[in-house]
Order: C-alpha cells, then sequence, then structure tokens
C-alpha cells in the first residue's frame, strides 16, 4: 500500500484500550513522512488525546452516525486504522468506502478461552502489539517505547497533597468499574499498613467511602484524593509517586506511561486473556491467584458468580509489600 498521508484511528472506548492505541498513533506519525494522523473516539475518553503531539486532529463521535460519517467524509481522509472493529465502525467503513486496516479481535478464541477454559489458545502478546498488526501492511514496526499519556496542566504537589506526602509516596488505585476488580478493605488496609513510605489513594467519588475506612484503620500514614481530584489531576499525582500499586484499571494502565514501578493487581479478569499486561515498563509485578474459575469475565462482574470471591480474597499481600518496599 502507497504511503497515506492523511490517516484516521478509530477507537470508541474504553479508558485501557484507548491509551494502548497511542504506540500505534506515534509509530504512524513518526514512520509515515509527512503524514496527518487523526484520532476519533467517544467524547469521555477524548483526554487522553487532548494534549497528545503525534496527532493532528481530535474527532469526536457524534450523537448520530450519520453525522460522524459526514465529518469523515469532509476530511477526505486517505486511509482508515480500526481498531475498535464493532457495528458501528464497520458501518462507518462501508459508507464510506475509505480503505481500511482493521484490528482482528479474536472474539471466537475469548469465547472458548472464556467459557471452555482452553487457556492454550491464549495470545500472550499485548494489546499494543495486536494493534500494530493492523498496520504493518505499511511497513509500520513497533518502536519498542511505552505508552504515551500528556498532563493537560502544570500542577504543584501543594495543591493537592500534605506536606508529609509531598517527597516520595506509593499511589494506590483503589478505583475500578467493577467489583470483581477491586480488592477488598481489609487486603488494602493489609498491604498499607506495611509500607515504609506514604500512602496516596486514587479513585472516583465511588471509593470516597472506601478510602475514608482504609485511612481510619492505618492512621496518618494515608491520604486520599478519591473523588476529589479529577483523573488528570489524578494521572499528576502518578507521575509524581515514587511507585504505584492498582488494579485492572484505566488508571493503573496510564501510570505505565510514566515508567514507575508497578504492582499491578489481577482479580476476576486475567492480563493474558486481554493483552494488557503492564508494557515497556522497566519494573513491574503481575498479582493473581491460579483459580480454575479465572477469569470469569473479559470486563470484570457486580459480583463474584461463585460467591467466594477466592481470586482477590487470597490475594498474597505479602508479595505485595515486598515488592514495594524493595
Amino acid at each position: 500500500m502507497k504511503d497515506p498521508k492523511k490517516i484516521l484511528v478509530i477507537r470508541f472506548s474504553s479508558m485501557g484500550d484507548i491509551i494502548y492505541t497511542t504506540p500505534v498513533v506515534r509509530c504512524l506519525k513518526e514512520q509515515i513522512p509527512g503524514a496527518e494522523i487523526h484520532f476519533l473516539t467517544k467524547k469521555e475518553f477524548s483526554y487522553i488525546y487532548q494534549n497528545n503531539p503525534d496527532l493532528t486532529k481530535l474527532h469526536i463521535l457524534k450523537d448520530t452516525l450519520n453525522e460522524t460519517i459526514s465529518d469523515i467524509r469532509r476530511e477526505n481522509f486517505d486511509l482508515i486504522v480500526d481498531l475498535h472493529n464493532n457495528l458501528r465502525t464497520s458501518i462507518i467503513k462501508l459508507i464510506t468506502q475509505i480503505p481500511a486496516l482493521t484490528y482482528k479481535k479474536d472474539r471466537i478464541t475469548k469465547f472458548l478461552i472464556l467459557k471452555l477454559r482452553l487457556k492454550h489458545l491464549i495470545d500472550p502478546r499485548h494489546l499494543v502489539e495486536r494493534y500494530l498488526d493492523a498496520v504493518k501492511t505499511l511497513g509500520i514496526k513497533n518502536d519498542n517505547k511505552p505508552i504515551d499519556y500528556y498532563i493537560a496542566k502544570d500542577y504543584s504537589l501543594n495543591d493537592f497533597l500534605p506536606e508529609s506526602h509531598q517527597k516520595k509516596f506509593v499511589a494506590f488505585v483503589i478505583g475500578a468499574t467493577h467489583f470483581t476488580k477491586r480488592l477488598p478493605n481489609d487486603k488494602i488496609i493489609e498491604i498499607c499498613k506495611q509500607l515504609n513510605l506514604p500512602v496516596v489513594l486514587l479513585g472516583g467519588a465511588d471509593v470516597k467511602d472506601n478510602a475514608e475506612i482504609i485511612k481510619s484503620a492505618c492512621g496518618n500514614n494515608i491520604f486520599s484524593t478519591c473523588g476529589y481530584t479529577n483523573l488528570d489531576q489524578s494521572v499528576f499525582l502518578v507521575s509524581k509517586a515514587d511507585k504505584v500499586i492498582g488494579f485492572d484499571t484505566g488508571l493503573t494502565h496510564i501510570s505505565e506511561a510514566f515508567n514507575k514501578p508497578l504492582a499491578s493487581i489481577w482479580g476476576g479478569t486475567t492480563p493474558d486473556l486481554l493483552g494488557v499486561q503492564p508494557y515497556k515498563i522497566s519494573d513491574s509485578f503481575i498479582v493473581g491467584v491460579d483459580l480454575d474459575c479465572r477469569p470469569c469475565s473479559k470486563f470484570g462482574l457486580e459480583k463474584c458468580p461463585l460467591n467466594h470471591f477466592n481470586c482477590m480474597k487470597n490475594i498474597p499481600t505479602e508479595t505485595i509489600v515486598s515488592f514495594i518496599n524493595g
């Protein structure tokens, strides 16, 4: 394929999946001289690319698909790189008739892994590498650099943290969309009580009460920002942390952009199924319990299907403490 000069990359959701598209955008920009790289996503995820210097223009998915298609037609793209591969992107490609390269999702394989436990079918490669497969016919090669996130503002730690937590601290991401991705409060408390550095808890308003329980149990070594900072501010705090602990959630994945030692804790989901194990960071530690019932879902559930939640209740906290204190 002749080098296209104007490329639209599409990924509508979610936070973690979109952050892992950033190496694709970077490689396209750096390896195709003079190319314009555009990105189309949902409004709620636009922050991931708003400050990315590799992007020529950010496009937002409109209320109707017809509006979005009209916007795409006006831009006269040479190529669509479809990293979502769902019904809406298929319609966009069909109606616009723009040449397209598409990420292969392997839905059937994931179904077989989940339902029939055929774990030998898992592709061990990271999602970034699978995304890059979609553009390899352009001669694009993996530059083996980390993901990208560009913080929107010039924040100061004084804006968010007390003096006791401004020098060296551990960022602990305690939020996650689904229950089966979250470590229970008592396990978080068990970890925090043994850490040598001050701990900053990060998460949304949905875990604000959890954070207060943890803080009450652990004392002044804990400071909570849960429900008080927006995502960009939370990313800033992660970027200033000495080390990071987190679950399978967007903020944890974004933290990889700053190459911090990361303890990545997994419950009902598994990184090998999704291909979202820590990517290109120098020091990471994946924590999970080997159970026949894992993974119980691709994206997490509101409760344990077997009502025991052993994937999180049996997490070996001493290994996490040793990694962070080491």
